[in-house]
């Protein structure tokens, strides 16, 4: 059993996936962090269990110490709850071994995704994959996370180019000092523009934060 609790298998593509060669990334297990670092989609360690952070906020009531609220998901039970952390509480941010993998399609339950060494496939439920479910399009390749040889969520790319299929004509004018207006992506996914982007108009957004990063060069 390794540090991380692996067991044997008999299964030989969890073996490959366990004791393939790791990257220097797949070789960190922990790292601690402030809570007020905390991003959607991380893993954290609380209370001995790992938990998925699927949505967070910063608050500063008044004259209290900064709050970060976040709701969790323990990746072992299910269960969903909200825990809030001081912005300067130490946390433990799990890393989870990672492999490169293509999304091939979803069947309505589940997503599924291909190794793209070995050719051997998995499947990652809706509810694990959260909001990063939207991003993903086939022939897309990313990196699948997994704990104890079973596939638990995925690293969206850095940056990802995406078509406008709905937003306000564009402003005659317009400077990018101007009110960002909302832009409605092909995915259903809604980001913030700025005035002079079109509709039909591709461009580069940072899916972790669903941020509109640049208008994307034409190719």
């Amino acid at each position: 059993m390794s540090a991380l609790g692996h067991r044997e298998t008999s299964n030989p593509y969890q073996r490959n996936i366990a004791h393939s060669p790791l990257s220097l990334a797949d070789e960190r297990i922990h790292h601690f962090m402030q809570a007020n670092d905390i991003r959607r989609g991380i893993v954290i360690v609380f209370n001995g269990d790992l938990c998925k952070v699927l949505e967070f906020n910063h608050h500063t009531p008044g004259n209290l110490r900064a709050m970060v609220q976040a709701k969790l998901r323990n990746m072992r039970t299910g269960n969903q709850f909200e825990h809030r952390f001081r912005s300067q509480d130490e946390i433990t941010q799990a890393y989870i071994n990672q492999h490169e993998m293509e999304y091939l399609y979803s069947d309505g339950h589940a997503h599924h995704f291909m190794n793209t060494e070995n050719f051997e496939q998995v499947e990652i439920s809706e509810d694990d994959l959260g909001d990063s479910a939207a991003w993903l399009n086939p022939g897309v390749k990313l990196q699948v996370q997994f704990f104890e040889e079973k596939p638990i969520g995925i690293e969206l790319p850095k940056t990802l180019r995406v078509r406008i299929a709905e937003t306000e004509p564009q402003v005659k004018g317009a400077t990018a000092s101007a009110s960002y207006k909302p832009a409605k992506l092909e995915n259903g996914v809604t980001v913030l523009v700025p005035p002079f982007v079109s509709e039909g108009e591709e461009i580069i957004v940072d899916p972790s934060e669903n941020r509109y990063l640049e208008r994307a060069k034409k190719e």
